[in-house]
């Protein structure tokens, strides 16, 4: 098991902060748990101390979480983030932004501890990618989908743990773009592939899969909501809510009538 993650908490909403402070309390994961309750206090913490991952709501007086993330992203240094709201509208913002996550209030336990998952994935492939040029190093690597018979599902060869080990390719829910790697995310974990985005959106398209996002390629068939007509188009896919870009709209829009997807308001 890796070392408790030291996180930052922000939200000017005393609240909100000592309930998001104690669920993350409870989490073995978590270590220590420095507090914020405006932008400018989380900004002096973070430069401060040394902070492994960050969960900031975005409407705070002063200095706003979107605005404390882009400052972030000028770190030497740049822990990653994960936004507690309850604003349904900045999810592509904050995406635009590479955040991890974006969890809407009310905050579940179970929510937030996938959130911690995520944060600890994004952990673990900055160290991959920081030790890559090392002869040591094993990167991850995937194979393309072994075709399906009569009988066998597709399956993806994946690297965890430095053994080979093989997941059906429909239980993946969504493809996360980080660097040069892909993350495969599926309903009990996800796996790091050191494959591009676009080729997995090239193989993958008649499977199901349809990018929506410069970050994000979806599995249609795990896509539980829809919001295409909003101001910030998004869609659900495994109890995660993704951002649809502007550009990539029509192309999912033509994809969804093509399965016949019902679009929920």
């Amino acid at each position: 098991m890796t070392d408790p993650m030291t996180v930052l908490v922000a939200d000017d909403e005393q609240p909100a902060l000592d309930e998001l402070a104690y669920l993350l309390g409870h989490d073995e994961r978590i270590g220590t748990i420095h507090r914020a309750s405006n932008g400018a206090d989380a900004l002096r913490i973070l430069t401060q101390e040394t902070i492994d991952a960050v969960f900031l709501d975005i409407h705070m007086p002063g200095l706003s979480g979107i605005d404390l993330a882009r400052a972030v992203g000028h770190f030497d240094r740049r822990p990653p983030f994960v936004f507690v709201t309850a604003d349904e509208e900045r999810a592509l913002e904050a995406f635009d932004l590479s955040a991890v996550d974006y969890v809407l209030k009310p905050v579940r336990s179970e929510r937030l501890a996938r959130a911690v998952g995520r944060l600890l994935d994004a952990r673990a492939a900055s160290s991959i990618e920081s030790s890559a040029d090392a002869p040591a190093a094993a990167a991850p690597v995937t194979a393309p989908a072994a075709p399906p018979t009569a009988s066998t599902p597709a399956l993806v060869a994946v690297s965890l743990g430095g053994t080979t080990r093989m997941i059906r390719q429909d239980s993946i829910q969504f493809v996360q773009a980080q660097g040069d790697y892909a993350r495969l995310h599926t309903d009990d974990g996800s796996y790091l592939v050191r494959v591009p985005m676009s080729d997995l959106e090239r193989q993958w398209s008649a499977a199901g899969f349809v990018r929506i996002h410069r970050s994000y390629l979806v599995s249609l068939t795990h896509v539980s909501r829809l919001r295409l007509g909003a101001s910030s188009p998004t869609v659900l896919v495994g109890g995660t809510e993704l951002p649809v870009s502007r550009r990539l709209l029509p192309a999912l829009r033509d994809r969804v009538a093509a399965n016949r997807i019902r679009p929920r308001a």
